[in-house]
């Protein structure tokens, strides 16, 4: 009895010392649907095939549109053409007693018409052009006259705000918060990533926690069992009493229950890290996942300093509160210049042309446009002054204190965080202590259960004495693994409040087309 379950102590000291090599894990039985796979096999997965990883993906995806979008309502131009016949007949009268014929209008006009606005300054353009021709014919006292006109005109009109709606207006708002919306969008497809990918690493520890506490349990077992048949010979032949081998049983029947649950616990964390790692868990089902490493206990040098440092950084939820602030920002301003009177620069210039009467054509028309001997040109300001503007005002001062309000969430923010992360350090750093106290646990509870069984050989120990620190040396089996998945989940915690994780793993990650 003094060297059971070596191989599985020997495991555990090589893990709890730090070894520089960590062996993967054998599974006790292998099944034929197993499949060996390390932490980066499962968060490989994860970023290709976690719902909630794809999910978020097309966020960003869509600000990306809606910001082209609103470039477009923005910037792009609007193009009109137009061509129209006219024909108009208006009842002629009576002229000194005579019953004049009704007169006839023909007109076909064609126009077209190109108009929009610059970025920055807000510069409005509208180019024009268009050309008519109209056919009359008139009934006098003297007889039918027909009269044939065409006319032609080319120009384009500015518009160029200086206070209202000069530096920003309605669209560059759009714009500025759609993009801020973008930048928001890809820090939280971000946190998304960081959050599944921590979970991985902790369902993935828990997984192997769940294998080898599975182990602890049935090495409890056996080594309950072992003292059972060693009991019941010893029954046989007189030398103990019918009580040791009643408790024996009943350290048995216990040991097979926790086996059973541990059993259980596997295959929920089993099925944790299926969820995880997934989008079609029926086809996972069957899989038996047998992680390809150990529990260890990396020395960390952890600094405090530089850990805030990367959360205030890096921290995706952090950089959000800060694009709030800034979307505040956006806002605010766009209220201010509403409280400018309209102040705009106006002008135009063209060309313009008309045809001879009596008859004329589209020719004469178009000479006189294409030699610009008919141009004209106007500029001047136009000065619009809200006499109560009460509406501006209100809108101003409410978003100035939702700005001012947003400033202080973001600072609340930031001291949530470093709170956050001062908490994970110390439990990291609690943790990596409990590494070391556990596994002189376990070393002393093996020593302690091998002195017990030699008294007990020579009749100086019950079996309820034996039992006792069998059950000792299981928990403090059970603890020592316990305390090395704590550890890695405490560093990947750690890792997750800073804001690191990718960084650490070198994960690069691309969140719109």
């Amino acid at each position: 009895m003094k060297h059971f379950g070596a191989a599985f102590l020997c495991l555990l000291l090589a893990v709890s010392a730090g070894a520089q090599t960590n062996p993967s894990l054998e599974a006790t039985n292998v099944v034929p649907n197993g499949r060996l796979m390390s932490l980066q096999d499962c968060i490989a997965e994860t970023l290709k095939h976690n719902l909630d990883v794809q999910i978020h993906r097309y966020n960003p995806a869509l600000a990306l549109y809606n910001l082209r979008a609103g470039y477009g309502a923005a910037y792009d131009p609007a193009f009109n053409v137009s061509g129209t016949h006219t024909f108009d007949v208006q009842s002629g009268g009576i002229l000194e007693g005579i019953t004049l014929p009704n007169e006839t209008t023909k007109e076909n006009d064609f126009s077209s018409e190109l108009k929009g606005s610059l970025p920055f300054t807000g510069l409005q353009y509208d180019l024009t052009a268009d050309i008519n021709k109209s056919h009359f014919l008139d009934f006098t006292t003297n007889g039918p006259v027909e009269t044939t006109e065409s006319g032609g005109q080319v120009g384009i009109q500015l518009t160029q705000p200086l206070l209202k709606g000069a530096w920003i207006d309605k669209l560059r708002m759009t714009i500025l918060l759609d993009k801020n919306t973008l930048r928001y969008d890809q820090q939280d497809f971000r946190k998304q990533v960081i959050a599944s990918v921590t979970s991985v690493e902790n369902a993935y520890y828990e997984l192997i926690y769940a294998l080898e506490f599975l182990k602890v349990q049935q090495e409890a077992l056996d080594l309950s069992q072992t003292q059972l048949d060693q009991d019941q010979q010893r029954l046989t032949i007189g030398t103990v009493a019918q009580l040791s081998v009643e408790q024996d049983n009943s350290q048995v029947a216990q040991n097979q229950a926790s086996l059973i649950t541990a059993q259980s616990a596997l295959e929920t964390d089993q099925n944790a890290l299926k969820t995880l790692i997934t989008d079609n868990y029926s086809a996972w089902h069957a899989t038996d996942i047998q992680p390809k490493e150990t529990l260890s206990a990396p020395l960390v040098l952890f600094d405090l300093q530089d850990s805030w440092g990367r959360g205030l950084s890096e921290r995706p939820d952090l950089i959000q509160g800060r694009l709030d602030v800034e979307a505040a920002g956006i806002t605010l301003k766009f209220d201010r210049n509403q409280l400018y009177p309209e102040l705009d620069l106006i002008g135009s210039y063209g060309w313009s042309g008309t045809g001879p009467k009596p008859v004329g054509g589209y020719n004469d028309s178009w000479t006189q446009l294409r030699q610009g001997s008919a141009p004209y040109y106007k500029y001047g300001a136009e000065l619009t002054v809200p006499l109560a503007n009460a509406s501006a005002r209100n809108v101003f001062k409410s978003d100035k204190v939702t700005w001012q309000q947003k400033i202080l969430t973001l600072k609340q923010l930031e001291q949530s965080i470093m709170v956050a992360i001062d908490n994970a350090v110390k439990t990291a750093q609690s943790d990596y202590e409990s590494v070391d106290a556990t596994r002189q646990a376990r070393i002393y509870a093996e020593a302690a259960l091998d002195a017990e069984l030699k008294t007990y050989a020579v009749g100086k120990a019950t079996t309820f004495e034996v039992l006792t620190y069998q059950n000792n040396l299981t928990v403090a089996r059970g603890q020592e693994i316990r305390a090395l998945a704590n550890y890695e989940e405490s560093l990947a915690n750690l890792y997750s409040q800073e804001g690191s994780t990718l960084d650490r793993l070198g994960i690069n990650i691309e969140a719109t087309p």
